[in-house]
C-alpha cells in the first residue's frame, strides 16, 4: 500500500486533492488571438496543483484543443460557461471560480 508524501495518509484516503482543489482562486476568462480567434483563458492555480491532468479533462469532455502555458490553460472556442460547471463537477468549490 502506497502512503502520500504530503498528508501521510494511504494514496486511497488521501485528502491533499481536495484542500487544494478548494483553496483555489480560479479565473475564467475569453482572450481574442489571431486571425480573431477566441480561446477560453484558466488561470489562477497553485504551483503545486497538477494543472496538466485537469487541461487533459477539460479538453476530452469540451472536445477542443488546448495548452498549458506557465500554469494558464488555454482551450480553443468560447467555452467560458461550459469550463465553470465542469470545475464544479470536478470538486472545485464554486465560490473560488471567478468568470
Amino acid at each position: 500500500m502506497e502512503i502520500c508524501p504530503k498528508c501521510g495518509l494511504p494514496e486511497q484516503a488521501c485528502i491533499c486533492e481536495r484542500i487544494g482543489k478548494s483553496s483555489q482562486k480560479i479565473k475564467v476568462t475569453t482572450d481574442k488571438k489571431r486571425y480573431g480567434k477566441i480561446v477560453t483563458v484558466v488561470l489562477g492555480f497553485d504551483k503545486s496543483f497538477d494543472v496538466k491532468k485537469l487541461t487533459k479533462s477539460l479538453k476530452n469532455q469540451l472536445a477542443c484543443g488546448g495548452t498549458v502555458k506557465e500554469g494558464i490553460i488555454e482551450l480553443q472556442g468560447d467555452h467560458h460557461k461550459k469550463v465553470r460547471d465542469i470545475l464544479i463537477k470536478q470538486g472545485f468549490d464554486e465560490d473560488s471560480i471567478e468568470d
